[in-house]
């Protein structure tokens, strides 16, 4: 059995374990999870924002002068998935209490660090850098836990010995004294500058005089060049009249020509027509009948061409087929001359002697007769020499008779007959 477990977005729901011992965590923000009773463990860590108020009472700065500083930080816990998951390892099961006690140590700790480096004015006249750079130190440290520091002002500084107070005196008394000298000044500057006023004033009369002298003079300078100007656009303007007639003359003319040149284009575009049409006429009454017929012989010659092709082809198939043919006869033939001689083989080896000498005997007669062929051609034969060269010749033609049987059939005479009961080699 299990339950439903929902979470809003200021919140951050951790399920860890489930079914099979898994031991996987998931993270879930602003949403809903199913959780196992007994083997799902569900916590929740809260992301809203946490003030906090670190405090440094009595801490000495550079100059050993011991002072307390209060701050406003404002954090909260990283939504980032691995922010979180690091958050969660450092804080799931803390209070929230105990998570800003946490963070407000560490923010206490870099200020206190801080507050040691600086004088008592650098603290005093720059809170706004004092604190952005305890943000800038102490953000890597808490940024580790998955806490992010969203701001963080200086409230207040003090002390308890009143340095602040004397530097307030000082810097009140030199504003006085600063004072009472700009006002001595100012007094004495009022002086003088209303004495360059009045003297302004006499050098601004001469000068307005001088150039009303000036004004009037060049008045009546400007009043001749005017004049000239208007006498000579009088006599530039019956001139441009003149120019703009002849202009107008020109214009006329040239629109004239225009149209002389609009006829001659539609005179030409009317020829151009009769040309395309009686070209359209030559077309339709002899040129696409000589392309319907140059067309006819075309697709014949290519028909011819086809078959030709065709035919040709059917040819080489029919070539093709019976060199098959042959090829397999001669292969079955060969295979049969094969299985003969196997078939024969295994007779001469069965009977062994026996049938090599009937081999023997049947060839004889052949043998003979190949023999005597050539003779039966023969009227006489004469033997020249005495008995005993005869009888030689004929001893030597018996004794060649079977090395010649030996190459004819592969068959050993002298050894078949010796082995004959009652023949002698």
């Amino acid at each position: 059995m299990g339950n439903i477990h929902t979470v809003g977005p200021n919140e951050a729901l951790i399920v860890s374990g489930g079914c099979c011992g898994s031991t996987k965590k998931r993270t879930i923000v602003g949403g809903w999870a199913w959780a196992w009773w007994l083997v799902t463990d569900v916590q929740r860590l809260s992301l809203e924002v946490m003030t906090l108020n670190p405090m440094c009472e009595m801490v000495e700065t550079a100059q050993g002068v011991p002072l307390t500083v209060t701050g406003v930080a404002q954090c909260k816990i990283m939504k980032a998935d691995e922010l979180l998951g690091t958050a969660s390892e450092q804080f799931l099961g803390k209070s929230v209490n105990e998570i800003k006690m946490t963070i407000l140590q560490t923010l206490e700790g870099h200020l206190r660090a801080i507050l040691g480096t600086l004088t008592v004015e650098e603290v005093y006249k720059d809170r706004d850098q004092f604190a952005a750079l305890v943000r800038e130190v102490a953000a890597p440290d808490v940024g580790r836990m998955g806490i992010e520091i969203l701001s963080f002002t200086i409230k207040d500084v003090y002390d308890d010995v009143q340095y602040l107070q004397s530097l307030g005196k000082a810097q009140t008394a030199s504003v006085k004294r600063d004072a009472d000298a700009g006002v001595a000044e100012a007094n004495r500057d009022a002086g003088i500058r209303e004495a360059e006023c009045e003297k302004s004033a006499m050098d601004v009369k001469y000068s307005t005089d001088t150039k009303i002298e000036d004004n009037a003079r060049m008045y009546k300078l400007q009043k001749a060049n005017f004049d000239q100007e208007i006498n000579t656009a009088k006599a530039e303007s019956q001139l441009a009249y003149e120019l703009q007639a002849a202009k107008i003359r020109q214009r006329i003319r040239n629109e004239e020509i225009q149209i002389d040149i609009v006829e001659r284009r539609k005179q030409i575009e009317i020829e151009t027509q009769e040309i395309n049409r009686k070209d359209c006429e030559l077309s339709a009454t002899v040129k696409l009948p000589a392309e319907a017929e140059s067309y006819r012989v075309q697709t014949i010659a290519e028909g011819k061409r086809t078959q030709t092709v065709e035919t040709a082809r059917a040819e080489a198939e029919r070539i093709k087929k019976i060199g098959s043919a042959e090829a397999y006869a001669i292969e079955q033939v060969g295979k049969a001359e094969a299985e003969r001689m196997r078939m024969k083989a295994n007779v001469y080896k069965m009977y062994g002697d026996a049938a090599i000498m009937n081999i023997v005997l049947e060839s004889l007669p052949k043998i003979a007769a190949e023999v005597a062929a050539p003779l039966a051609k023969t009227e006489e034969i004469v033997l020249i020499g005495g008995n005993d060269q005869t009888t030689g010749d004929v001893t030597r033609l018996v004794g060649q008779l079977p090395p010649a049987i030996n190459a004819l059939t592969g068959v050993d005479l002298s050894k078949v007959l010796g082995k004959i009961p009652g023949a002698k080699a």
